[in-house]
């Protein structure tokens, strides 16, 4: 039988990403508690639950009315100490031309001295009195502390607030951007550290992009950064906390939601790459392709691979970069027949992708 044609694509050698899939939980970046900061009934609820409210909106209102009725009465203690001081400052003065000519007895003179001293430390305790007062008249008025989605109320019209304890009345979440917060174990953190400590590996920049893969395996279209790692290991767990931030204006991502976050942490450069499709899985998971000599002779050479680069794996031993290994024409080529190669040309360039490595220990 003639030699049977091969399509033939040299194994190649390229830089890849070390790329983890990594859990955890979308949340808030500002989380705030609507709360009663004063006793009384309420009387309006004037938001709508579930929509954003900007800082400063007004989401309650409590009877104002004991609370005014508070402030009219520290105002009218605040006229009588400043009266009281008046008379006492007056008295005073008077006391101070008398004095020399001993027609007031020093005695007289020091208690209008300390009139005026008590009066003038009333009059700044009826101040403050006011502005309490005026404080708490604000209070009924409730307003939002940060802008956000308001979430629905705990309460409703007519119930008795901050009595004894300050009410939670609602509470908003900032969603925008918005926080992801996952793990990683700290012995996979420790692989990739020693693997770039012996070169194997390359870091990366600190503020690499990061990107979401929702919980119906749809990718997140926008990407987000790294924030921080923690510098503490869960003794429960053996995980290392991270956290990401990723903009959140449609408000698609919320608190709570389970996803997975894809991380580049690492680069590995001058890897060995073959297509997936040319690798065939023989018992015990490695891998064996079919390799053109210079004599055009089709061999079988066993591999090793790490995982998957797009459509490519990362071959880790068994194969040269350079190699012409077969890309179709298996059936028709037998291992130590001649064949004639031709170079593999594809029908159409599939997407690339960067999949996660994992570093030799």
């Amino acid at each position: 039988m003639p030699p049977a044609a091969v399509s033939v694509q040299p194994a190649a050698t390229e830089t890849v990403k070390i790329m983890r899939e990594l859990p955890g939980r979308i949340g808030a970046v500002r989380t705030s508690e609507v709360r009663a900061r004063i006793s009384g009934i309420l009387l309006e609820k004037t938001y709508e639950e579930g929509k954003d409210v900007k800082a400063g909106d007004v989401l309650f209102k409590i009877d104002p009315a004991p609370l005014e009725a508070v402030k009219e009465n520290a105002a009218a203690a605040l006229a009588r100490a400043e009266a009281n001081l008046h008379q006492t400052e007056t008295q005073l003065i008077r006391y101070q031309s008398l004095v020399s000519s001993n027609a007031v007895s020093k005695q007289n003179f020091d208690n209008a001295e300390s009139a005026v001293k008590v009066a003038s430390a009333e009059l700044k305790a009826a101040a403050a009195a006011l502005k309490t007062a005026e404080l708490n008249l604000g209070y009924a008025t409730v307003t939002a502390p940060i802008s956000g989605r308001a979430g629905k109320a705990k309460v409703t019209e007519g119930a008795l607030v901050g009595e004894g304890d300050a009410t939670l009345l609602a509470t908003i979440q900032q969603l925008d951007p918005i926080y992801f917060d996952f793990t990683q174990s700290s012995t996979d953190l420790i692989g990739l550290k020693r693997a770039m400590k012996s070169g194997e590996l390359s870091e990366v920049d600190a503020g690499n992009t990061a990107k979401l893969l929702l919980e119906d395996g749809t990718e997140y279209a926008l990407p987000g950064k790294i924030l921080f790692s923690e510098a503490v290991v869960d003794e429960t767990t053996g995980m290392v906390s991270l956290r990401a931030e990723f903009p959140n204006p449609e408000r698609i991502l919320l608190p709570g939601m389970f996803a997975r976050v894809k991380v580049i942490q690492a680069v590995r450069e001058n890897v060995v790459t073959v297509p997936q499709r040319a690798v065939t899985r023989v018992q015990g998971g490695m891998g064996s392709v079919l390799v053109v000599d210079d004599s055009n002779h089709a061999q079988l050479r066993m591999i090793e691979t790490d995982n998957a680069v797009g459509d490519k794996w990362v071959v880790t031993s068994g194969l040269k970069a350079g190699e012409r290994v077969v890309i179709e024409g298996h059936l028709k080529a037998r291992p130590g027949a001649a064949v004639v190669p031709e170079p593999f040309a594809p029908k159409s360039e599939p997407a690339k992708e960067t999949a996660a490595i994992t570093p030799k220990g």
